[in-house]
């Protein structure tokens, strides 16, 4: 049986295109023309592979990557977002919900055939290592973009086994996280990218917060909490103006089961497992 794969396209010769190069790697390829059949469409088939125009004459393609990658059963299908808006504004809307790869047209059937191997690697892996869901957020330096994942994250969180209290715990690390993230990575630069990935597995809930900073180590800033005297610091930080960073990374640290900075310091790891059966 051959694998199903999706082309949506507004413009039917180039998606007809797509679809017979699809054909000619070995997918039975269906191809739409609008936007609203896609969701049902994904539903009902679950394709192994979306070729997805951002702009149809009905619906935002971005919209559609969104509810496609915040259902569970539709995240690990991997999006290739093909499209005429080719500017880095356009790859980055705020907040986005990722596309596995962005592929501006123009392209080449070799930009597009290395395309669709690094997302169907990228799918295998993850199955390989039992990963239930897969989402990349990107999002720029700003508080308000930081709370709407958040209430991502915790609609996501509802599909987990984690209780109330895990949930809300989580979420407050990644609100302190990303805050660092924009605030100490990225020094509230709002047109640079903060990059999260959520990632769901059978024992727990493992989130990644990234900046493109030099790098972040609490124990060397002179007015960052300290272990045994936590709270010394934030008459100075409020002086400064800053945030009381180092005290929410504490905070944080408390709150998962797991958090591991990289050798840099510009990439934390957050992992809460799931409660024991009771």
């Amino acid at each position: 049986m051959k694998r199903k794969a999706l082309v949506v396209e507004d413009e039917a010769e180039v998606g007809l295109l797509l679809a017979e190069y699809l054909g000619r790697l070995g997918f039975e390829a269906t191809l739409l023309t609008e936007g609203k059949p896609v969701i049902p469409w994904v539903y009902q088939h679950g394709p192994e592979l979306i070729l997805l125009d951002l702009m149809l004459p009905d619906l935002d393609g971005y919209d559609i990557c969104r509810q496609l990658k915040l259902e569970p059963k539709t995240n690990l299908i991997p999006i290739i977002m093909v499209t005429a808006l080719g500017e880095p504004k356009d790859k980055i809307r705020g907040l986005e919900v990722g596309a596995n790869y962005y592929l501006p047209k123009p392209f080449t059937e070799k930009e597009l055939t290395r395309a669709i191997h690094l997302v169907l690697d990228w799918r295998r892996d993850r199955l390989s290592r039992g990963t239930r869901g897969e989402i990349h957020f990107a999002m720029n330096s700003a508080t308000r973009y930081l709370d709407e994942l958040n209430d991502l994250l915790a609609a996501l969180f509802l599909f987990t086994r984690l209780t109330q209290e895990q949930s809300q715990q989580l979420a407050v690390a990644v609100q302190e996280i990303g805050a660092n993230a924009i605030e100490w990575g990225h020094r509230n630069q709002v047109d640079r990218i903060v990059t999260v990935t959520y990632q769901i597995d059978h024992e727990k809930v493992s989130i990644v917060v990234r900046d493109t900073g030099p790098g972040f180590n609490p124990e060397q800033l002179p007015h960052a909490a300290h272990e045994d005297d936590p709270l010394a610091h934030l008459k100075l930080r409020e002086r400064l103006g800053l945030r009381e960073g180092g005290f929410g990374i504490l905070m944080a640290r408390g709150l998962v089961d797991e958090l591991h900075y990289n050798d840099r310091g510009n990439k934390v790891q957050l992992v809460k497992y799931f409660a024991a059966p009771a």
